[in-house]
């Protein structure tokens, strides 16, 4: 018998069905070890020894493992054909080496493109042993990404507390970011005119442009005003055309090839409007297989790659399928071959492609997302190996009987479709194409001018990335790998350097300051060209070209001795370079020609950069006698003057001045104490959505006024209250909080709302919080324990879940007709065969404390009889025991 070990559990099924009863196939389910997350992991003055630590999670499976081998003659290590693949099959064996595992045993390495029964079974015909140059490659990524990560993160907590960490590929994609912004926020724009017309040449109308002005050639800028444009306008409209010259011109527009990881990425953005992370989920399964006929079968090939070669049965699959469907005229002479042109791509496998074309995406049965990613890649595969579409491009010069004014129309038709009858690229930033057809037109025919029209344009900034040009302009600078992009782009979002709005990155104050502090003092470690030679060399080491810890010790040398140089810096020290380096953002010009550090609120301080414990804000240098403080940056459109304090009014109830000020953490309205009282300032900050711009003294009294008594529950008497916290609206009723959707509503939201929505949280209703699997149906409870029974949405598909049992919904059943005897039953099955805690029987004597409560009222003995109503609140200690054991766990 010989143990197969693969990542995934769905790839071990469907392997062991292969391969049949002579193989057990187990799964390492990913990285069975990891470098831990504190110092000394890695050691760069023992040669950069490396100490692994076997993760929690894995043990188990690592114990499965080596079970298995004991009655085994050997282990296939079949893990994914990339670097990341040959890692994991690399640490199971050492894993297995040092539990005495192997002994005498074979030990051999597979690998595979396609999950398919013929793919398995010819790699298994091949074996070969652990490529030990890409485990070195993987060792020297996993070493440097360490070494710079948890050098430079703790440099960052202490010179600029807030900061959350830097990495080697993060901080460079932060760069992209931050920069493209810096571009935008310098960008002057220009203003411009065109002239066009409707113009008639014996047939009908068509756009023709001015192109020559006075017998000058037109340029972008040569009608920059009205008066220019309006002047050119009335000559086109007193000129008598003809048609000067007719040209037309063939041409041919050949296909994309098909999909690697990066362009497969750019492209389910711009047409899925998928992440980059939700893209490579749908892949994994795509490529890990579904269910057809009973048999699992991997859809797509591997989807790590930079590679966009297909193997020749592909091509030809291809070729078969286009004559089928297509036609004949659709398939070329001769196949199409491609080669990669990305910067350091490794085309180390082909492209990603479907495993067989004849699966067409109509004739699957996949959940939403894989079937739109499938089709996607499905139709980018077939129009890859499809004929050119040939398109005539026509241009007609129309000039005036004087030869002073000149103008031009222009026009392209597709004369045969060719790939593009089933694909076309997207593009991120449409360019303007002259895609109009024009009217048969003749050289020397008179043409007359129906409309003349001048239009006023500014010239725009560059755009804002986008997940797809991003990951684009990533790929050609040749910074990471197309493989890691969607997890550097979460953690830009999860460490909130940078938002999305309308699908652009916009960079956050804190991801600007970040970059500003590296680009000051670790330059060199954040330029582009630095960060691809890196690249480069670790695929010499993949090659074996390089050494991988001679690799270490050059990069090491010169890192070590940036990072000592900046501990040696005071805190003030780099807050004046940052405060030069950000002053355009952070200060903005006024445009008065004042200074715009001088500060509003006492008219003799300097603004500067400051830091405290939850990170950078401006303040003024005259603290603590001025205490005006505000965010980074001010809001778009608000100036220094807005981000003063400003007397609202007078609140008619007190007497005292209401206040909108601005402190590091945004703006907030403030109502001071009365004198002498020693109270507290009334404050509160502004709900999401409001503006400092739109606050008057109305709306900051109903702040103040929070929290407000919404009313008595009904239950038990005691007061539902309304307000806002650091996560939002809500009400408040015996230390149950339910979650307001709009912040207006806390202003009006009635007692029968705030009951049902209290009510609904006890339940575990409501919204689901992030992780939270959402509700299908609400069953009722359990007959025996009352407890509550519903059927939820899982990763997995839908389950039952009553307490801390989950039972999965039968396939093929509809989840939203499940009724509660059939849950129960699925249940009671799940806890039979040990995957659940047997439901409590209801207590019988519940009743006892009514009747005990009904017999004091009787008797007038109520003092006596205090005691058994207090036996349920003994027992919550006990309650409480799992929580404890969680934390320490957790812990």
């Amino acid at each position: 018998m010989i143990v197969v070990v693969v990542e995934s559990p769905a790839k071990a099924k469907t392997i062991n069905k292969y391969l049949g009863s002579g193989y057990t196939v187990l799964a390492s389910y990913g990285h069975i070890r990891d470098l831990p997350s504190k110092d000394g992991s890695v050691e760069p003055d023992n040669d950069f020894a490396m100490s692994w630590e076997v993760d929690a999670k894995a043990a188990k499976r690592i114990g499965d493992i080596v079970d298995a081998m004991k009655g085994a003659d050997g282990v296939i290590l079949a893990t994914d054909p990339d670097r990341e693949g040959e890692a994991i099959s690399w640490h199971v064996l050492e894993v297995l080496q040092k539990k005495k595992a192997i002994k005498d045993k074979t030990v051999q390495r597979v690998t595979f493109n396609a999950i398919t029964k013929a793919s398995v079974l010819e790699a298994m015909a091949h074996p070969r042993d652990i490529d030990m140059e890409l485990v070195e490659a993987y060792l020297a990524r996993r070493a440097l990404d360490y070494l710079v990560g948890f050098t430079l993160s703790p440099v960052l907590w202490r010179k600029l507390p807030g900061s959350r960490s830097a990495g080697r590929v993060q901080s460079v994609c932060l760069r992209l970011i931050v920069d493209r912004e810096l571009e935008i926020e310098r960008f002057k724009t220009q203003e411009y005119w065109t002239v066009e017309a409707d113009v008639t040449a014996g047939a009908e109308p068509f756009l023709a442009r001015l192109v020559k002005h006075e017998n000058k050639k037109l340029t972008k800028f040569d009608l920059n005003n009205e008066t220019s444009a309006l002047a050119a306008r009335a000559a086109v409209q007193k000129a008598v055309f003809k048609v000067a010259a007719v040209e037309k011109k063939p041409g041919k527009r050949s296909p994309a090839p098909p999909f690697t990881t990066s362009t497969l990425q750019q492209e389910a953005s711009r047409k899925l409007g998928f992440s980059a992370q939700r893209t490579m989920q749908a892949a994994q399964k795509l490529y890990e297989g579904i269910d057809i006929g009973g048999e699992t079968v991997g859809l797509i090939t591997y989807m790590r790659t930079d590679g966009v070669s297909v193997e020749p049965e592909g091509i030809a699959e291809a070729r078969s399928v286009i004559g089928a469907v297509y036609g004949a005229p659709y398939v070329p002479e001769t196949p199409r071959y491609y080669k990669a042109k990305a910067k350091n791509a490794q085309e180390a496998h082909e492209a990603i492609r479907p495993t067989s074309l004849n699966r067409n995406p109509a004739s699957l049965r996949l959940e939403p997302d894989l079937a739109r990613l499938y089709e996607l890649i499905w139709k980018r595969m077939i129009a890859s190996q499809m004929e050119s579409a040939r398109i005539e491009r026509t241009t007609v010069d129309l000039e005036s009987a004087d030869g002073q004014t000149g103008m031009r129309a222009s026009g392209q038709v597709v004369l045969f479709p060719g790939y593009l009858a089933v694909y076309e690229e997207g593009r991120d930033d449409a360019d303007d194409e002259d895609s109009a057809r024009l009217p048969m037109i003749e050289e020397g025919a008179a043409a007359k001018v129906l409309d003349a029209r001048a239009d006023q344009h500014f010239t725009e900034p560059p755009p804002r990335y986008s997940e797809a040009s991003l990951v684009k302009k990533m790929e050609e600078l040749g910074i990471g790998r197309p493989s890691t992009y969607a997890s550097v782009l979460t953690v830009l979002r999860d460490r909130d350097y940078v938002k999305m709005d309308k699908q652009r990155f916009v960079p956050e104050d804190k991801g600007r300051l970040v970059t500003a502090f590296l680009e000051q003092f670790f330059r060199r470690y954040v330029e582009y060209d630095f960060t691809a030679a890196l690249e480069e060399q670790l695929d010499l080491v993949s090659d074996g070209k390089l050494d991988w810890k001679q690799f270490l010790r050059d990069f090491w040398k010169d890192f070590a001795a940036a990072v000592g140089e900046i501990a040696e810096l005071r805190t003030t020290n780099v807050l004046d370079a940052l405060n030069e380096s950000l002053g355009p953002h952070i200060f903005p010009d006024k445009g008065d020609g004042s200074n715009p550090r001088l500060c509003p609120t006492c008219g003799t301080g300097m603004l500067s950069l400051k830091v405290g414990k939850f990170g950078a804000f401006i303040g003024c240098s005259n603290y603590p006698e001025c205490r005006f403080t505000r965010q980074l940056a001010t809001s778009e459109g608000e100036g220094e003057a807005e981000a003063a304090d400003k007397e609202l009014g007078i609140n008619p109830a007190t007497g005292r001045a209401v206040w909108l000020k601005n402190g590091r953490f945004g703006p907030y309205v403030e109502e001071p104490a009365a004198a002498d009282s020693g109270d507290k300032p009334k404050r509160s900050s502004l709900p999401k959505g409001w503006t400092a711009a739109a606050v008057d003294l109305e709306k900051a009294l109903r702040l103040l006024s929070l929290p407000r008594e919404v009313g008595a529950h009904p239950d038990d008497g005691k007061t539902i209250t309304a307000g806002l916290g650091r996560f939002g609206p809500f009400v408040l009723h015996d230390g149950t909080y339910a979650n307001l959707e709009n912040p207006e509503d806390v202003f009006d939201i009635g007692l029968n709302r705030a009951v049902a929505l209290l009510a609904d949280k006890r339940a575990g209703g409501g919204r689901p919080q992030r992780g939270q699997a959402a509700a299908l149906a609400e069953l009722g409870n359990h007959p025996e324990d009352g407890k509550p029974i519903r059927v939820l949405s899982g990763r997995f598909g839908p389950y039952i879940k009553h307490g801390d049992t989950n039972a999965n919904v039968p396939k093929g059943a509809d989840p939203a007709a499940m009724t509660l005897d059939e849950a129960v039953a699925l249940i009671a099955d799940r806890i039979a065969k040990g995957g659940g805690k047997k439901p409590a029987k209801k207590a019988a004597p519940k009743k006892a404390p009514a009747k005990a409560k009904a017999a004091a009222a009787t008797d007038g003995a109520a003092p006596a009889k205090k005691a058994p109503a207090k036996k349920p609140a003994a027992k919550k200690p006990a309650a409480k025991k799992p929580a404890a054991k969680k934390a320490k766990a957790e812990a």
